[in-house]
Parts: C-alpha cells; structure tokens; sequence
C-alpha cells in the first residue's frame, strides 16, 4: 500500500491549543484513499521544522505529503495552492523571527501545490463542509513547510505529492482563546479524511 505522510504543528504564539495535532494522532495508521497515514508532529520552529520534515521524507520515502496548519480566524478549511520561497512573519517558539529571507536560495519564487485542491474543496462542500482554495499560506512556518516539501519533491523525487491544508480552529481552542470561529474536532477530522480521499481517486489532477 501507498504511505502518506501527516504532518500537523504543535502549540505556538499564544495558541495554546493546535487542533492539527489532534487531526493527524486520530488518524495516524488508518488507511485513507489507498494510503496507509503515517503521522508526525512538526516543531513551531524556522531552523528545525524543515529539517525535521526532510529527514521523515528520507526515512519513509512516502507516495505523498500532507501537512496541516491551524488557520485560527479562518471559518473554512482552505487547501493551499501556492507556496512562496520567503520567510517572515511573528516570532517562532524559539524566539526567532525571519524578515524577507529565502526558504532556498537556488529554489525558485514559488512552488503550486501537486494536490488536487479543487477537487478536495468541491468534494468538500458537496459533504456540507465550508470550504475553498486558498490563494495564501502566509509567510510563517505553514508556508515554510509547504515549499520545503515541494522543492524536495520537484529536485528528488517528481512523483510524490505534497501540498498543504490550513484547517480552522476547534471548539476547545476558541474557548480558551475567546474570540475565534471554530469546528468541532470530529468535523475537523472527518473533512481531513475527505481531502485525502480525494487523493486516491483514479485520473485526478490538481486543476487548481
């Protein structure tokens, strides 16, 4: 069976709670659209995550990657469609804070997502789920990894997918929080499930 790679964030700023841990640990080992999930938990860090990202690409060598990010604000959960080469943004849990730098200096400016992004968002909707393609991963850790995924697979390995899914908060988080549109985490889990469905899907292509 085809392996599919997870990956969510832990806590950062002051998000105490990050829903996409939860997400990829509930599903980690189940088998979606022909993939076997292999989930992994990515450090909220600029030096290490894409490291860390790369060295599971190499030990795994999966058919496909997936990472989620939390989106709090957002009320839908939006694949990306382009990943920038830059860095910047708020500070990292280590304190860090990148202003304009390049992802990859010998990469290019951007990369599109190899996930069929229209068909997750359509498939999305038609299960009742608010959802559309989103035209911005930001500039922090979600875009960071986003591109590092997608310039390994363009320079290593062209066949493997690899994009990202930006999910809203939870219920728990905006609880805490105060102010944030949320999902509840069986909603959050089950339009995951979808997005990878779409995936296993004979002679789809990313339409986006």
């Amino acid at each position: 069976m085809k392996t599919l790679l997870l990956t969510g964030f832990e806590p950062f700023l002051d998000y105490t709670i990050n829903p996409t841990m939860r997400v990829v640990e509930r599903l980690d080992g189940e088998e979606i659209g022909g993939y076997r999930i292999i989930s992994r938990i990515l450090p909220v860090d600029f030096n290490r995550s894409g490291q860390r990202i790369l060295e599971w690409i190499e030990a795994l060598e999966p058919d496909a990657v997936v990472s989620l990010g939390l989106a709090a604000g957002r009320y839908k959960i939006t694949p990306e469609r382009v990943a920038l080469n830059v860095k910047d943004g708020d500070q990292d849990n280590e304190g860090y804070q990148p202003v304009d730098e390049p992802i990859s200096t010998a990469g290019p400016d951007a990369y599109l997502s190899t996930l069929p992004v229209r068909e997750m968002t359509q498939a999305l909707i038609e299960a009742g789920l608010p959802a559309e393609i989103s035209n911005t991963a930001g500039a922090y850790l979600c875009n960071n990894i986003m591109y590092e995924g997608l310039h390994y697979a363009a320079m290593n390995k062209p066949d493997m997918l690899s994009g990202f899914i930006h999910i809203p908060a939870d219920h728990q988080l905006a609880i805490e929080h105060g102010k944030l549109p949320s999902w509840s985490h069986e909603d959050l889990a089950r339009g995951v499930r979808i997005c990878l469905e779409t995936m296993g899907q004979d002679g789809r292509e990313n339409k986006a």
